[in-house]
């Protein structure tokens, strides 16, 4: 009879942990983790095409020394950044690393805007591959962000419905951050078109 009692006991809260979203919590959280190294792979391979990129351009754009020291002293910021599993659950850290890859992402725009004034540069055929690399590269940094964006939504949709908000309560776990756009103020606000001036 005992025995009957431990294994009801066992059987009971086996049945209620299954209903409670813990293994979901922890797919979840697992599922967030792959979709953001993911994300860390592709910006590792687009700070990997930057010294490339540099000296491609350097060799037809030399005075454009402040350009090129921007992009170079982005880059080392962006890798020199440490991403550990805690930056995903620190809203501060997580910023910082959206802060340093918005700098290195601008500076990149910027290298192309400078690449447009050197006809010979842009027929460069490393200099054309590099930059194909590049758009692709930021393809699928758009991909991967948003597969992540994904992953978070559902771990923190479960993080606040019922029942699972109780779990969530009970084993302490937070709600995660998202990728937000840098200038989201800005960009929500539509601009201002004004015909009458010439």
């Amino acid at each position: 009879m005992n025995k009957i009692v431990k294994w009801l006991t066992v059987a009971l809260i086996a049945t209620s942990l299954t209903g409670c979203g813990y293994n979901d919590f922890q797919r979840l959280d697992e599922a967030s983790k792959a979709a953001w190294s993911e994300v860390v792979n592709q910006y590792q391979r687009r700070a990997d095409l930057i010294p490339n990129l540099v000296e491609v351009v350097k060799g037809y754009a030399s005075h454009e020394k402040e350009t090129l020291e921007a992009v170079t002293k982005a880059r080392a910021s962006a890798t020199s950044f440490q991403i550990t599993p805690q930056t995903l659950n620190n809203p501060e850290s997580f910023r910082k690393f959206q802060q340093v890859q918005g700098e290195l992402s601008s500076a990149l725009s910027r290298l192309m805007v400078v690449s447009e004034r050197y006809p010979d540069l842009k027929a460069n055929q490393n200099f054309r591959d590099l930059q194909a690399q590049l758009e692709g590269t930021e393809n699928r940094i758009t991909v991967a962000r948003q597969r992540y964006i994904k992953s978070i939504e559902n771990y923190n949709v479960l993080t606040r419905e019922f029942p699972s908000n109780l779990t969530a309560m009970v084993f302490s776990y937070k709600v995660k951050p998202s990728f937000t756009v840098e200038n989201e103020k800005a960009i929500s606000t539509a601009p201002k078109v004004d015909f009458s001036k010439k």
